[in-house]
């Protein structure tokens, strides 16, 4: 892939069931969709496919036709190797010794962006029904050559 080019990588995770219409909204664009699981309907699925290619991993409440998708999945974007599982306490292997500048998961359905080792811990946090007082977010990954601008995007107010 050519190094001057810029890709945007959209991450959503914990839709459990519910798309919301500002979430595809805020995904347009994106060269690549990322879900981390808690799909909780395969139809969200298809409807991100409709924008960009769409890789997504099984998370915990993820049964059914959900089942078959894979507990972690590897993209790589333009220079940068990631790595995406639904839980990060699942995490088994070495993000440096393997070769990943990215790690991503869900599941917390807590925003979060981390630099630990050279390596990205990004969290989209929740996009799906709200949970407690936690905000409904998204996010989203900037990559050019290897430049990582990682991003959390706010999809409702309050």
């Amino acid at each position: 892939m050519p190094e001057n080019r810029t890709y945007t990588v959209g991450v959503i995770s914990d839709t459990h069931g519910l798309l919301r219409i500002e979430a595809l909204a805020a995904l347009q664009g994106s060269n690549y969709i990322i879900h981390a699981g808690d799909v909780g309907d395969p139809q969200i699925l298809r409807e991100l496919e409709q924008i960009a290619p769409v890789a997504a991993v099984r998370g915990n409440v993820d049964g059914g036709k959900l089942e078959e998708l894979p507990d972690s999945v590897i993209l790589e974007v333009g220079h940068i190797s990631i790595y995406v599982l639904h839980d990060l306490n699942q995490l088994d292997l070495s993000p440096v010794a393997a070769g990943f500048q990215v790690v991503i998961s869900g599941h917390s359905h807590q925003p979060a962006i981390a630099w630990q080792n050279e390596v990205l811990y990004f969290n989209p946090g929740s996009a799906g029904p709200r949970r407690f007082k936690l905000p409904i977010t998204l996010g989203r990954l900037r990559v050019s050559g290897k430049l990582i601008e990682p991003e959390i995007v706010a999809l409702l107010n309050g």
